[in-house]
């Protein structure tokens, strides 16, 4: 079928975007998420998918399986999860199969639920993936048919090598009507206390829907004349501009495009699921940040339809002179307002959640037919050595609850620089968050929309930018204005936000004084500290592969430092951090000691200096000026 590309513009649902964003601000969310954290485990299969995913060639379960996940979803169980230090379960509701096929197991969810509220464990629910078992769903719906995302060959989507599972259109009308039932079952019979949306990983196809949506997209975006000169857009033209490089202004707003349906599908089902319950919680998993910007995921976007997200990327560490870290995954959490959720199995990721992550210690275990080990698809047993960690997690909320992270420098990440100009300005903006974490900045990740509160940071960091708006410029120029610095890496204004040449780069006009230029990466620091030192507050001396994280609460500053390296800890470690007014006291607090230690420190203008002994996997240095 043709659908010929409408001119005439219309109402967007992408419009809503711009609105506030639905990210519940920190003092509207539930009292018991900063008060207690969130220690999870995680068990979100339902019983006839984990039959056909481990083999099977339908979805019957043996009765040795049924009797397992009794087990599983015993009141013994969840007394054996409470006594590790959980204290929140994500569990399952519906994976894709059919209401009639999945009644049971979403019935067991219920029970479930109750069983974890009343022992005082909150509740997170896996409300749907992005695939559906398209096999029992289309014998009980048919029309769901309808519903398919289509690839690039005009071919269903599916998850990967499993067949049986279809990647469905998150933007289809009648596709959200059905999955609007399924987030009022979860909030209404479950009680949940957090909605879990799988598998945010792919956007519009070449289907029906995904193709009227795209004309009425490029209506809106672009002037007649612009539209008209695309031609007739059609399944065919979205075939052909689904793959390949940015090229063309097409192809670059189907990338636009994708990344905008995401952001909508997710926000779209979150405001129904508020209309249920104001302050229900809500969650996606796009995956990780990365190192980049990759349509369709737009985490800047995606994120301000909720407040958490997963990546279950690798472990982090320090490996063949290389280091390995989630540290970006959550400053962009932080700067969202987003925790992030991840698979936090030994010390060093639990060290990592509690310096870096807002509320949330991670997924500290699986628990499937009966057994906990360390997470899905493991065999092992959880580590004992995790016991101290959620003690202090638990124990030491004081330490990690409204702390607002202190950072000196912001670094952009722009949409159209890092999808539009190729992958070189994109490198240059991961060289320089790469950096800044190995050598302890104080800094954090914004997005284009982040632009207009830049007011909030000493210095911008715009490595790779080539492409920004007329409105962007603006925007860093009245920053300028108001005393704040720029430092640049690489080329900068060269584009506008479609990718299309400037004459002359927008911010050449910029006072020399509020700009410093450097060719790499490495070199920024350096530059920094020289041109504008009064403005970065911490300094701290140590080997390669210790990392640091800096947060406030009223009358103190602390100083959290995470070693990464496996050769033991890190000794002598020399920290500097300015602070408003003079230190009172050091204090170092760690899950590795029963009880707080003094440290001697020294005044230095309008620093604060001290040493601390060693560090071995996590430390936090409380500096006390209150």
């Amino acid at each position: 079928m043709r659908f010929i590309l409408h001119v005439a513009l219309s109402v967007m649902a992408s419009a809503s975007i711009l609105a506030q964003p639905l990210t519940l601000p920190l003092v509207e969310r539930p009292a018991w998420l900063a008060n207690e954290g969130i220690v999870m485990a995680g068990s979100w299969e339902p019983l006839q998918f984990r039959v056909r995913r481990d083999g099977a060639p339908g979805y019957e379960p043996t009765p040795e399986q049924q009797a397992a996940y009794a087990r599983e979803h015993s009141a013994e169980m969840v007394g054996r999860l409470k006594a590790l230090g959980v204290n929140f379960v994500m569990s399952h509701c519906y994976k894709g199969a059919g209401l009639e096929a999945e009644r049971q197991s979403m019935a067991d969810a219920v029970q479930f639920s109750k069983l974890c509220h009343e022992a005082g464990l909150r509740v997170g629910v896996y409300t749907y993936s992005g695939a559906f078992l398209w096999e029992p769903l289309f014998k009980e719906l048919p029309d769901a048919s309808n519903w398919v995302l289509l690839d690039e060959h005009g071919q269903p989507r599916t998850y990967g090598g499993a067949k049986y599972r279809y990647y469905w259109d998150r933007n289809h009308p009648d596709a959200q009507a059905f999955y609007k039932r399924i987030v009022e079952f979860a909030v209404k019979d479950i009680q949940t206390d957090l909605i879990h949306f799988d598998n945010y990983s792919y956007g519009p196809g070449s289907d029906a829907n995904s193709v009227r949506r795209f004309q009425q997209f490029l209506a809106e975006k672009f002037a007649a004349d612009q539209v008209a000169a695309f031609g007739t857009i059609n399944a065919e033209t979205v075939q052909s501009i689904m793959t390949g490089a940015p090229e063309d202004l097409l192809r670059r707003a189907w990338l636009d495009f994708q990344a905008q349906s995401l952001a909508d599908s997710y926000r779209d089902m979150g405001v129904y699921a508020r209309t249920l319950r104001k302050d229900i919680l809500l969650e996606c998993n796009p995956g990780g940040a990365g190192d980049r910007i990759r349509p369709p995921i737009d985490h800047g976007r995606l994120l301000q339809g909720g407040e958490a997200y997963w990546d279950e990327g690798p472990m982090p560490g320090l490996r063949d002179g290389r280091l390995h870290t989630r540290i970006q995954t959550y400053k962009i959490a932080r700067r969202m307002n987003n925790m992030a959720f991840l698979y936090t199995t030994s010390p060093l990721e639990m060290a990592e959640a509690m310096a870096f992550n807002l509320d949330c210690l991670g997924c500290v275990c699986w628990f499937e037919y009966g057994e906990i080990v360390r997470r899905p698809g493991s065999k092992e047993p959880m580590a004992d050595n995790l016991a101290p960690y959620i003690r202090f997690f638990h124990e030491r909320r004081d330490l990690l609850r409204n702390a607002d992270v202190v950072a000196d420098i912001a670094v952009l990440r722009s949409f159209a620089s890092q999808v539009f100009t190729g992958v070189e300005n994109a490198t240059l903006t991961a060289q320089v968050e790469q950096s800044l974490v190995e050598h302890r900045a104080c800094f954090q990740i914004i997005y284009d929309h982040h632009l207009t509160e830049l007011a909030r940071y000493p210095i911008l960091v715009l490595a790779g930018c080539a492409a920004l708006s007329d409105e962007d410029v603006t925007l860093i120029s009245r920053y300028v204005a108001g005393g704040g610095r720029i430092a640049a890496v690489g080329p900068l204004t060269t584009h506008d936000e479609w990718a299309r040449p400037r004459a002359v780069p927008a911010l050449d006009d910029l006072p020399e004084d509020s700009i410093t230029r450097c060719a790499q990466a490495p070199d920024l620091l350096d530059a920094l500290a020289k041109a504008w030192p009064d403005r970065m507050t911490l300094t701290v001396t140590a080997p390669q592969g210790l990392c640091a994280e800096v947060t406030e609460q009223p009358g103190r500053r602390l100083v959290h430092l995470v070693n990464y390296r496996e050769n033991g800890p890190a000794r002598d470690v020399r920290v500097q951090l300015r602070i408003p007014k003079k230190a009172r006291s050091v204090t170092l607090a760690s899950p590795e000691r029963q009880s707080d230690v003094s440290l001697p420190m020294e005044e230095n203008g309008n620093s604060v200096e001290f040493t601390v002994p060693e560090v071995g996997v996590y430390e936090i240095a409380i500096v006390d000026f209150g």
